[in-house]
């Protein structure tokens, strides 16, 4: 579907009429500024990016950009179908829409209002390129777009953020205790869940910690509590708070946030652990308690 209003920028993409305005970029972040080509408000820019993680900074936007995300190690000519990318507006992003562009067709992502709930939004590469439109604005001295973006691939540890791609066979399971940013086993404290969210918060208790990264548990020894966080999970994983026996948490961090794929009961795991031992096919070896 071609959004009204658009036409003039498919346009200028299959003209190519990209502009040459000046920037500062490295392969993963891009800062750049719309004053350094305001005479020409129709112009598109084009935007590469390189590397796993990063941002954008666009001050003071006007006409559009063309965000191309790929990972160093993708060939040119095209993406990998099994990556995704996602990205997350700061809270304070304005003056800008954010669309999906693939062949002059463009569909909406987020528009400039969205992005003030700081929402991560999804999409497969495959999709097309990230297409930045500049909100037309009298005074423009104070909008600024700010997004991140993180690259992550639809099945291991970044598939808690596409629940509908991840099919949980017990080779995903086993090999997301190795692979993820976080793994554990322990129980759910409590569980809260913010209107109008496609999320909830789950505070956990870990018994035993696997493996970490970015100091997602905290150790509270000292009152007999073990390891405890605070993570984000899908809400069709419909995780109850006093539910009885443990649980294995594996998942993600993602934009400075650890996210929960849907947890499955710890002895179902172990299991299928201790199958995958007894035929040499667990893919690494982890102290898993087993006693």
């Amino acid at each position: 579907m071609l959004w009204p209003g658009l036409t003039h920028w498919v346009a200028a993409v299959f003209l190519f009429r990209v502009a040459s305005a000046q920037y500062s970029s490295d392969q993963c972040s891009w800062r750049g500024s719309g004053l350094t080509h305001e005479s020409h408000s129709r112009d598109v820019e084009q935007v590469y990016l390189r590397c796993s993680q990063g941002s954008l900074e666009w001050l003071y936007p006007t006409g559009a950009l063309i965000v191309n995300l790929r990972p160093n190690t993708e060939p040119s000519s095209g993406a990998s179908p099994g990556l995704h990318a996602c990205i997350k507006p700061q809270t304070d992003s304005r003056g800008s829409h954010l669309y999906l562009e693939r062949a002059g067709q463009l569909r909406l992502l987020m528009s400039e209002k969205e992005q003030s709930q700081g929402r991560v939004q999804c999409f497969s590469l495959t999709e097309g390129a990230l297409f930045i439109e500049a909100v037309g604005q009298q005074d423009i001295s104070r909008r600024i777009t700010i997004v991140q973006y993180e690259l992550v691939a639809s099945h291991g540890p970044g598939a808690h953020l596409y629940p509908h791609l991840n099919t949980g066979t017990d080779d995903q399971v086993l090999m997301a205790v190795c692979t993820s940013d976080f793994a554990g086993r322990g129980s759910i404290r409590g569980v809260d869940t913010p209107s109008s969210s496609d999320h909830s918060s789950v505070a956990v208790t870990l018994s035993h910690l696997f493996h970490q990264k970015s100091g997602v548990f905290s150790w509270d020894g000292a009152r007999g509590k073990g390891w405890s966080g605070r993570l984000n999970t899908p809400l069709q994983c419909r995780l109850q708070p006093g539910e009885e026996g443990e649980f294995l948490f594996t998942g993600a961090v993602r934009f400075g946030e650890a996210w929960l794929g849907c947890s499955q009961h710890y002895r179902h795991f172990l299991k299928l652990y201790r199958t995958a031992l007894e035929t040499g096919s667990n893919p690494c070896h982890m102290d898993m308690n087993t006693d």
